[in-house]
This record gives structure tokens, sequence and C-alpha cells, in this order.
């Protein structure tokens, strides 16, 4: 009979002082100092030792069945909480569980090594000119070429691959069967499985004789502290470099092409494409499958919704829709309209028919 495996094992326990330490949520008048969590679950799974949170409305109902042993909730809901729940007030509960969550699981944060081992390991294949710093770990059948450089606490995961001079900073992780070519990468990155940098960008000279290749011969350079999902693409710039910014959250099979500049603290949801030169500026977000012509400006803190392309520069704080893109009010218009025309037309074809 199979076991049941658990991937991942609570480091300690956190008591309700603690957790008032680590997220600053106060316990509800009454509630026990001593009750203390181990695990995380949403509200309709936890039990004894389980800690849950509250934030959308949508899960009120579930509060007064929910077995949780400490539930984060926000200020706002407090008064519409069942008295007997065992309730902690944070200001933003997703967050304070997130917190709590890295706190009990820090090894779910990043991807680890498959072997658990530090060092490296002898079925990796390390080059003589490379340099690696006290504390790093390789897999097995990781290729680190010639004079690149990896700081201490890097993982660099199963048959992960390290092109010549790449510099990778400390405390990344770099998953199994990641490539990673004419790069820099700063510290505390994690790039997932799969995940292709520095590889060609796409350039040719185009023309009735056949398409010429352009060399591409930028670099790519990811800030501290970004995080790349698995099987996402960031090509090297053609003759500038392909930045990505501090603190950007990338999703899974996200295409970024050659020259493109991604702001500080963006997110790009799966399956985003944004062509070449195109620059984001900081906080913008890209819903999933959106994407951009290229050469073209997204303004600081813009919205661009799921499955919207971008034609044209999209001024700061812009919330964009449809294809083309245009504001997010103008689209729901248009879409409203198009609703009633539809009606319109089909009731007196309606009509027609029964005359």
């Amino acid at each position: 009979m199979m076991t049941d495996p658990v991937f991942f094992r609570a480091r300690s326990r956190l008591a309700v002082a603690d957790i008032t330490r680590l997220t600053g949520a106060e316990p509800i008048e009454g509630l026990s100092a001593d009750i203390a969590v181990e695990r995380v679950a949403p509200l309709d799974q936890a039990g004894e030792g389980d800690l849950s949170f509250l934030e959308n409305p949508h899960y009120l109902p579930m509060l007064a069945t929910s077995k949780a042993a400490l539930i984060l909730i926000s200020p706002k809901f407090l008064d519409r909480a069942p008295k007997s729940a065992p309730l902690m007030v944070a200001r933003e509960p997703y967050r304070a569980f997130a917190q709590i969550g890295i706190a009990l699981f820090p090894e779910a944060a990043r991807p680890q090594s498959f072997f658990g081992a530090k060092g490296v390991s002898p079925g990796a294949v390390v080059h003589p000119e490379a340099r690696l710093e006290i504390g790093v770990t390789v897999d097995p059948g990781a290729v680190i070429g010639p004079r690149a450089e990896i700081g201490a606490g890097t993982i660099i995961g199963a048959n992960a691959v390290i092109g010549p001079d790449v510099r990778i900073g400390r405390d990344c992780s770099i998953s199994a069967n990641a490539v990673i070519q004419h790069s820099l990468i700063g510290n505390r990155v994690i790039i997932h499985s799969g995940a292709c940098l520095g590889q060609d960008g796409f350039g040719f000279s185009m023309g009735p004789r056949g398409h010429l290749k352009v060399p591409q011969v930028g670099r790519v350079v990811i800030q501290d502290d970004v995080e790349i999902g698995a099987g996402t693409t960031v090509d090297r710039g053609a003759n500038r470099d392909t930045i990505v910014g501090e603190g950007t959250k990338i999703d899974n099979q996200v295409q970024i092409g050659h020259n493109v500049m991604v702001g500080r603290h963006c997110v790009l949801v799966a399956k985003v494409g944004i062509s070449g030169s195109t620059v984001l500026e900081d906080f913008v977000v890209m819903g999933g499958a959106s994407a951009t012509v290229g050469h073209i400006r997204i303004g600081m803190g813009a919205q661009i919704a799921g499955a919207a392309n971008v034609k044209d520069d999209v001024p700061p704080g812009a919330r964009m829709a449809g294809t083309p893109a245009q504001p997010l009010g103008d689209f729901a218009r248009e879409l409203a309209l198009l609703k009633r025309l539809v009606k319109e037309t089909r009731v007196r074809s309606d009509t027609k028919n029964e005359g």
C-alpha cells in the first residue's frame, strides 16, 4: 500500500503571541493565548492546528462552520463574524497569512534542491574557471560554464544550465531545467523550472531576398527579488539590455522580447507577451494572455486586463481592456451597446417572423 506523501512539513508551531509579533494581528477579546497553529488551510477544510483567513466577503458564510484553530479577519468583517470564532484582526489578512505561511514553511517559499544535499553534487559539471562562493548548492546534471559567478546560498537545480560569464547573486533559486545565458541576475531571484533567459531576441532584416538575422549582442539584467515562472522566456537585447526591475513577479509561460524594459514591482500574469523595445514603468499589472506591440510605453501603475492587446502608449494609472485596448469604461460601454443592439435586432427579427 502506498503512503500518502507530505511535501511540506512545518518547521515550528506559532502561538497567538508569535503571530502578533510577526504580523501585527491582534487577538479578539477572550481568545486563548494557548492556541497554536502548525499548518495553513482554507476555511472550509481547516481543522485543529490550522490557520485560515478571511478577506473576501464571498466566504463569510464559512465562518460559522469553520473548524480552524485561528482565523485572520479584516476589521470590516468583524461585526459579521460569529462571536465564538477564534479570530485575530489583521489590516491585510491575506498578507498576514502569507507571512505566517513563510514562517511555518520556509522551504515552500522558493524551489529547493531535489536531493536536499549542500554543496556541488558529483553528478554536476562545473567548469574549473567558474567561481562559486561558499554555500552554493548544485544538483546532479547541472552544467555551469566558464567564468560564471554564483553567490552564496544560491541553489542550482538538476539539469539547469548556466552559461559562460553569467552572474548570479546570493540566495537565488534556479530550478531544474532552467537555462540562463548572457544574463546578470541579482540577489534573492527565483527562476522556476524550464525558464529560459538570454537566448536570441527575434530580430531579422526582412526583405524580398530573404530574412537576414540581426546579431543580438545585448544582455538580460534581472534585478533583486524578481520571480520568473516556469516556461517563461526572456530574450537578450539586440543592441541594449533587456531589463526586469526589482521586485517584479512574472507568471508561467510569459514571453519578454528583446530590449524590453520592465519596471519595478510589476506583475505579469500567465501567457503575457511583450514585444521588443516596449517599456513598462513601475507597478504595471498585465492580466493573463494580454500583449503589446513593440516600441510603446505603458505608464506607471497602469492595469491591462486579461486578453487585451495594447497598440499605443498607455498613460500612468490607466485601466485598459479589449482589442485593441481602450479605457476600461469605454470598453464596458461598447459591450453594453453591442448587447443592446443584438437584443433589439433579435426582437425586430422575431416580430417580423410573427407578422
